[in-house]
This record gives structure tokens, C-alpha cells and sequence, in this order.
């Protein structure tokens, strides 16, 4: 099994690498596709107008989550990679002002915002809580291209016919592996690194640079790293009110500015580890709430977590080098592949334990690995994450990222130090072992009330508006 470690951790905007990442995603595919001509329509036939109807957890949270944005800065030709946030709201005031679409490349379609976006509670589809429907007419209204996405989380976009090989291809066995190391699950993972002598971040590596160089993977780690450094140092730096509606103000500023007076000071504060990645991680989270730069890890709205926790052990941790940041990440991406694998990152199907744990998980990892751990320590801490989060629910109020993401994302990285320190303290060895967390949390997810999946119709979501 191979996953990326830049499948896991994707540099794009905020607010939801499901909602907001992954449906521009999945619209500028629509244009590549309608681009590349290769899809049946009759002769002569022209696209005039497109259109999209958002379904499930899209329709329910869409507007929140800006997805309703996000499509149509797809379809106007951006993508999540290189759009500039601080352009969008010119482009898409353009668009509702003249109804059309001018994607580079292709001619200008007709596209009024109102009418074009439909938000269709009422229809949920079948593969996925997350699916979107496209369509391409001409100019009697005739169809002329169709094609269903869905998004399964950490910005990552299927057709429908890819989300069925998916499904068949998890039902046989591996075909043979296509990397030195092609751990599947935990259990693999620790034999192949003890019959090796390896870490897992070196047998992470060795898989990744079966596809690309080593000086060129070192590059893109550490472009991550910067990415996520840089959106903390924005979150710290900015203040006001976070956008939708909520009127929820931004902390993070006044709070790390309290915190630095303290370190200068050189005050007595038994919490100060704690109080340092909080910070960290709602800076980051408020960044994305407020549709900044974040880089999905696993997904944008656990945004926060594992850049927290790397930005502790960076001020925390006298040995912190380049060299161990990129063996963070790596660890972190493997951990993340096995629940990927096995389960789900997507608050829409598992409710936040896929998002916040798995992100905790990773960010233990890591931790325990860059703290000199044994791969049966690593795999301790990713379970002691992961496990006190089993059951959490996704119930964004008013479907904004924002409560109670921001401060859970806060938790998600105290509890990954906790995990972390109580883990390389021991021997490795464990009741719960990594894989039956990982089942445990499938499971869970899938007897999870739709309620409390990213559909804003339960749990904190309905009991705020009601108080």
C-alpha cells in the first residue's frame, strides 16, 4: 500500500480540505475534462451554460464551509494549490455581476451563482456523504456532459467510477507491491521494520523515493513545513472577526502575546507547554476558519494539530533539526495512510475522530519518533491518540469550522504530546494495539447517527442556536 506523504499533507486554502479544498478540486477536473475533448456529444453541439448541485453533507454545510465558493473559483479555472485568497472575492464578485465563467483556455459560459449552485438537501447520493453532480448543457438546455465527484476528505476527489474500483480493489488482495515497504496496517508496518532494521519514517522514505528523487522529496517536506510555519506566524499576527456570522473573534494574538510576556519574564508556569500549543494550533485554525493558506494534515479542519505539535517540539526540544522535521512528517504520513486505509479521515463519514484523532494520531507519531522512539513506541503513541478520541462527533455550529474546531484542534495537539511522552516511557508493548483503534473507529463511524457527521443537525450545532 502506498499512499504520499504529499497525499496527506496538501498545501491549499481554508476553510475544509472536504468541503472547500476538494469540491474546487473536483471542478477544475470538470474543466480539464470538458477541455480535453475526448468525451462523446453531437456534432456541432457547443457547451453554453454549466451548472452543480451539491448533495449530503455538501448541501447540509456547504454554505459554511464556502463550498458554494469554491466551485465556482473551480470552474472559473482555480485551483486549491495556487488560488490567492486575498484575490477571490474580486473574481467571484465579477461572476455574479456579469454571469459568466472565463476559465483560461476556454470560451465563457454562462453561470449565474443564484440559479447554477443548487444545494439539494433532499437527494443524497450514493457513494458518499460529500458528492457533487456537474453538468455542461448547451444552449437548449440539452446535456451535454455529466459527471458525479465525490469528496472523501484531506481534499481528495473520486468519480464515481473511481470510488468503485476503489471499493473493488479493497476487496482483493494486493496485487503485488509496488514499494520496498508496503505496509497496509500497523501489524505490517512493525514486522517490516523490525525484519529491516529501519524507522518507519526510513521505510516511508524509501517508498516515497521510489517516485521521486531524494533531494527532490527532502524539497517538498520541507515546503510543507514552511507552509504550515507560515500559517501559524499569520494566525499569531492577525485579530478581528472571523467571517460567517458567528461573530467569533480571533485569540490567538492576544493569547501569544501574553504568553511571550510570561517566557520573557521567565515566570513560573506549570501549564506553559500546553498554553504553547494551543496557541499554535488555534492560530492555524483561525487562519483556516478564515479561509487562509493551510496545509491539510489530515484535513483542513485538523488543520491545526500536527503543525502545533512540530512548532512545540521546535521550541520546546533543545536536538530539533531539519533532519528531524522531515522525519516528523514522514512518520506522521505513514500513520496517516494506515487510517486512511482502513477507516476514514472525513468528518462527513466518521465524525471528527477521523478528522481531529486521526490528525492527533499522526502528530504522536511523530513526536514519538523524533523523540528517539522504537517503532512499537510510535505505534503505542498513534493509539493512545487515537483511541481517546473514538467517538467524537462533527457537529460544527452554523457548519463554520470554527466552533468547536478551533480550541478541539488545540486538545487534539495536547493530547498527541500526552500520548507522545507516556508512550517512549514505556517498553512499546500495549493492550490496544494501532489497528483495532483504527477498526474500532471504522465501526463507530459507521453505526454514527448522520446526525453527527458534518450535517450541523446535531450535538453543539443545534443545542448553541437553542440556548
Amino acid at each position: 500500500m502506498f499512499l504520499s506523504v504529499f497525499d496527506l499533507f496538501k498545501i491549499g486554502i481554508g476553510p475544509s480540505s472536504s468541503h472547500t479544498m476538494g469540491p474546487m478540486t473536483a471542478a477544475a477536473r470538470f474543466l480539464d475534462e470538458i477541455a480535453e475533448d475526448k468525451w462523446p456529444r453531437p456534432q456541432g453541439a457547443r457547451i453554453s451554460r454549466l451548472s452543480v448541485s451539491l448533495h449530503g453533507s455538501l448541501a447540509f454545510t456547504g454554505i459554511g464551509h464556502a463550498t458554494d465558493r469554491a466551485v465556482i473559483l473551480g470552474l472559473a479555472g482555480e485551483r486549491p494549490e495556487t488560488v490567492d485568497p486575498d484575490q477571490s472575492e474580486t473574481l467571484l464578485a465579477q461572476i455574479h455581476e456579469e454571469h459568466k465563467l472565463r476559465p483560461d483556455g476556454h470560451p465563457a459560459y454562462d453561470f449565474n451563482p443564484e440559479n447554477d449552485v443548487v444545494f439539494d438537501r433532499k437527494q443524497p447520493l450514493p457513494g458518499h456523504a460529500n458528492g457533487m453532480v456537474f453538468q455542461a448543457l448547451d444552449a437548449d438546455e440539452r446535456v451535454l456532459l455529466r459527471r458525479v465527484y465525490y469528496s472523501v476528505g484531506g481534499g481528495f476527489v473520486v468519480t464515481e467510477e473511481e470510488l468503485q474500483r476503489q471499493k473493488q480493489a479493497a476487496e482483493r488482495p494486493p496485487s503485488g507491491p509496488e514499494v520496498p515497504y508496503p505496509f497496509a496496517n500497523a501489524k505490517q508496518m512493525l514486522a517490516m521494520a523490525e525484519e529491516s532494521g529501519l524507522t518507519i519514517a526510513e521505510m516511508k522514505r524509501a517508498n516515497e523515493e521510489v517516485f521521486r528523487s531524494r533531494a527532490e522529496l527532502d524539497e517538498g517536506l520541507d515546503r510543507i513545513w514552511d507552509a504550515m510555519e507560515s500559517c501559524i506566524e499569520r494566525g499569531l499576527s492577525q485579530e478581528g472577526i472571523m467571517p460567517g456570522g458567528l461573530k467569533v473573534r480571533r485569540r490567538a494574538k492576544q493569547l501569544h502575546a501574553r504568553l511571550e510576556e510570561d517566557w520573557q519574564q521567565n515566570k513560573p508556569n506549570p501549564l506553559m507547554a500546553n498554553d504553547w500549543l494551543s496557541v499554535f494550533a488555534m492560530a492555524v485554525n483561525e487562519e483556516n476558519a478564515s479561509g487562509g493558506r493551510v496545509v491539510t494534515a489530515p484535513t483542513n479542519g485538523a488543520a491545526g494539530v500536527v503543525p502545533a505539535v512540530m512548532r512545540y517540539w521546535k521550541k520546546f526540544h533543545v536536538d530539533a533539526d531539519v533532519e528531524g522535521t522531515r522525519d516528523f512528517l514522514l512518520t506522521a504520513a505513514a500513520i496517516g495512510g494506515i487510517v486512511k486505509t482502513n477507516a476514514s479521515i472525513s468528518g462527513a463519514e466518521v465524525g471528527c475522530q477521523g478528522e481531529v484523532g486521526s490528525a492527533s494520531a499522526m502528530a504522536a507519531a511523530g513526536l514519538a519518533a523524533v523523540m528517539g522512539g522504537t517503532p512499537e513506541q510510535i505505534e503505542n503513541a498513534a493509539e493512545i491518540a487515537l483511541e481517546h478520541h473514538l467517538g467524537m462527533t462533527c457537529d460544527p455550529v452554523a457548519g463554520l469550522v470554527q466552533v468547536p474546531c478551533i480550541e478541539r484542534n488545540a486538545l487534539g495537539a495536547v493530547k498527541a504530546v500526552t500520548a507522545a511522552s507516556l508512550a517512549v516511557k514505556g517498553d512499546g508493548k500495549h493492550f490496544v494495539s494501532l489497528d483495532v483503534a483504527i477498526e474500532t473507529m471504522r465501526q463507530t463511524g459507521h453505526d454514527m447517527s448522520e446526525r453527527y457527521k458534518e450535517t450541523s443537525q446535531g450535538g453543539l450545532a443545534v443545542n448553541v442556536v437553542e440556548c
